[in-house]
């Protein structure tokens, strides 16, 4: 009889299948289009994305190709990619570059909100880039003001959580407590490996918050206390496959992003392990 959770073992398999795949340039498992003619599968129940803070040390170019090569469709932008003082023009020419790689800019973050004018520098950048949502960290003073951009702009704010050495939201909790009478377009970025190092678990963390989770940065550390690093998906002490099944059990719709922040000058194949990785889960859910 099949248990309800999948072996490790099953699913590190599943895993290097699918990052083999991606890795040689994949095709409809993966998120590439298929050839004509092939049989058509139901969407996968979770939209994957990138947070592109994981490629921050390749220039936009090779960012977009690398997106494209382990099958991820949807990038989130963080500053070295889209610079925050990037001129009309310039944010015109990366979103076409974003375009004409088949891919699409969804979000702009982490972006730092210290200030007034950091505010609404975030919502003038987003707006110009086509952004549907800020992952952002405001400063809770700034809140009030960002309640009353988002009703001018209709662009979603994902507060950030940064984990147990963050002094202003180390966890979702912590951020929802400050925005839950506020417009529910502002929501939480629940960065499920800060969670886990808080000593929150961040399957029962994404089902309490489900009313405000706007964004996911979906990956996997260590250890779950303050010394838990960036491991690849399925490696580290996440339970991926309770957390997968909890996001389509409340109906999830926004992004899971992948930030993969181990590996920096080299995280390919780090990054499409973990791919192949949650892609397994969902396959086998």
């Amino acid at each position: 009889m099949r248990t309800d959770r999948q072996s490790r073992r099953g699913f590190l398999q599943l895993a290097g299948a699918g990052a083999a795949v991606s890795l040689v340039g994949g095709c409809g498992s993966l998120g590439q289009p298929r050839r004509s003619g092939a049989s058509k599968k139901s969407d996968p129940p979770l939209k994957l994305g990138l947070a592109s803070y994981t490629l921050r040390k390749f220039p936009l170019d090779e960012t977009l190709e690398m997106t494209r090569r382990v099958g991820l469709k949807y990038i989130c932008f963080k500053s070295m990619h889209l610079e925050l003082d990037s001129t009309p023009a310039q944010i015109e020419a990366t979103v076409t570059k974003v375009k004409d790689a088949g891919l699409i800019l969804y979000g702009g973050g982490v972006i730092y909100m210290r200030d007034e004018a950091q505010v609404r520098q975030a919502f003038e950048y987003a707006k110009a880039a086509g952004m549907k949502i800020i992952v952002g960290v405001p400063m809770p003073e700034m809140l009030p003001l960002v309640d009353q951009l988002v009703k001018q702009y209709d662009i979603k704010v994902a507060i950030h959580n940064h984990g147990p050495t963050d002094n202003v939201y180390p966890i979702p909790a912590t951020a929802y407590e400050k925005i839950k009478n506020l417009d529910k377009r502002i929501g939480l970025c629940n960065d499920i490996g800060h969670t886990m190092r808080a000593g929150v678990d961040p399957a029962e963390s994404v089902r309490k918050y489900a009313d405000r989770l706007l964004d996911i940065h979906f990956k996997d550390v260590s250890a779950a206390n303050a010394k838990g690093s960036a491991v690849e998906a399925g490696r580290g002490v996440i339970d991926l496959p309770k957390l997968v099944r909890t996001l389509i059990d409340i109906n999830y719709d926004g992004i899971a992003s992948f930030e993969y922040e181990k590996d920096a000058d080299d995280p390919l194949a780090g990054l499409a392990e973990s791919v192949g990785y949650v892609r397994g889960i969902m396959a086998a859910i």
